[in-house]
């Protein structure tokens, strides 16, 4: 059976369109953003595809293309949209799919489901967590949700400035694998994206 990588993160802007393309980049996988909200014309889609140098990952097309930046539900009912799970529905590939959530796992899709019921039980799970303050309540707040849900398949990536009493700590109370972490990077080249993923490849496959 087919590796499914399930991206997600602590909240909005902590890295996982940056993860996303290391994870992809290092597996050589497919990428899929089921629900984009905003920023159409340069999606997390069109990020990830150009920070890539492998010419054997495809992109799919969003199950749902929304126009504003706002949660999943609000910018739906803006669109006069109900988003539906049952309209969500994973692209047939025979490669290893990477698909990245929107925002933190109880960003609300609509009145009952939230991002966290488009995971399934065989994803493995890399948590994006970004030091600041409140990280560590978001980040194990986080990971309960997802332990609740009888997922145990998780791995930590910690991104930007490092703060080694946050992740410690962290890792010391839920015992997840620390896949590694992403510096706080100027930009996010070809270069340095092919870097991480040579760097994680091995922890990323283990997982």
């Amino acid at each position: 059976m087919n590796k499914t990588y399930f991206i997600t993160g602590i909240g909005t802007e902590v890295g996982k369109t940056m993860v996303s393309a290391i994870v992809t980049e290092a597996l050589q996988a497919d990428y899929f953003k089921p629900i984009q909200a905003g920023d159409l014309d340069y999606s997390d889609t069109h990020k990830v595809k150009a920070m890539l140098s492998n010419s054997k990952s495809k992109f799919f097309d969003n199950a749902y293309a929304l126009k504003t930046p706002m949660s999943p539900h609000a910018a739906a009912d803006i669109d006069n949209l109900e988003i539906q799970l049952k309209d969500i529905q994973r692209p047939e590939t025979e490669n290893t799919l990477v698909i990245e959530g929107a925002g933190g796992l109880l960003v609300p899709l609509n009145s009952k489901d939230c991002i966290i019921d488009l995971i399934e039980k065989t994803d493995k799970i890399i948590l994006v967590s970004r030091h600041y303050l409140g990280s560590i309540n978001h980040t194990l707040l986080s990971i309960e949700a997802l332990k609740s849900r009888g997922f145990s398949n998780i791995g930590m990536i910690f991104s930007g400035d490092e703060h080694p009493t946050t992740e410690s700590i962290i890792l010391e109370k839920t015992n997840l694998t620390c896949v590694g972490r992403i510096e706080e990077e100027a930009e996010f080249s070809k270069a340095v994206v092919s870097k991480y993923a040579q760097k994680l490849k091995l922890n990323i496959e283990k997982l």
